[in-house]
């Protein structure tokens, strides 16, 4: 079972910290050969070193682009098509976020989330299920939305209108890309616990988390185990489905 995704190549995008992070490491331990995404030159090295020593080979490789870029995309993913020949899973999980009030939101930040979350999910999708397209195996795409994609939250408005953009392409595109044996896949995440979480009142954290059946929040570990389901071949006949990752929330 450790071995789930043995020789297969994964692309994880927004992987510098969080859940990127842990989705990168647990598919490295499955036995994958990862390339890690981000757009900040250098900020992976320190603990993708430390990850790998003790490793036969390199498992994790820092691959830095900006993924709202298509000329660097399309060159970042041809340079990893050439390295490692082929391309069997992606992972959609760069995003950003910011919570305004409907009456309060910013044009500036409304732009940006449209731009990472929608427009560089796009721009990674098309042109990696290129490649997946062209292979006989095709490959699993798994898109990082949320749950308030689904339900959507008070102060959220813009934010959750891009995760539900998420939802909407996930679904779309995996009727499309379906014939070449290509699957596509969203994860809806809960609250999880993140460097910004752990930044937050805790009294109104608490009473969040009195909202979910299981009494605690997400680690990034969770979500990343939800990845590997939808990543290796046990999952070879989902597609088109967003599962939630949210410990059964009540919202």
């Amino acid at each position: 079972m450790n071995m789930l995704l043995e020789n297969k190549v994964c692309i994880i995008t927004g992987a510098g910290r969080g859940i990127g992070q842990a989705i990168a490491q647990l598919f490295a331990e499955y036995g994958a050969t990862v390339y890690a995404n981000d757009l900040i030159p250098g900020c992976m090295d320190a603990w993708v070193e430390e990850f790998n020593q003790g490793c036969d080979q390199r498992k994790i490789l820092p691959s830095y682009f900006d993924i709202t870029d298509e000329a660097q995309v399309r060159q970042a993913v041809m340079d990893i098509k050439k390295e490692a020949g082929r391309i069997d899973v992606l992972v959609n999980n760069a995003g950003v976020e910011f919570n305004e009030l409907i009456g309060m939101i910013s044009e500036e930040n409304m732009q940006k989330m449209f731009k990472v979350n929608v427009f560089g999910t796009v721009n990674m999708l098309q042109i990696v299920s290129r490649i997946m397209g062209r292979q006989p195996e095709g490959g699993s795409i798994i898109n990082i939305s949320s749950m308030v994609g689904l339900r959507g939250n008070k102060g959220q408005l813009v934010y959750s209108a891009t995760k539900g953009a998420v939802i909407s392409l996930t679904k779309s595109a995996a009727k499309e890309l379906a014939p070449k044996k290509i699957r596509v896949n969203s994860i809806a995440p809960g609250l999880t616990m993140t460097a910004m979480m752990a930044q937050a009142d805790p009294e109104k954290l608490k009473e969040r988390i009195n909202n979910i059946s299981m009494r605690r929040l997400a680690e990034p570990l969770d979500i990343a185990n939800g990845c590997l389901l939808l990543a290796c071949d046990l999952s070879g006949y989902i597609s088109g489905q967003v599962l939630p990752v949210d410990g059964c929330t009540i919202m």
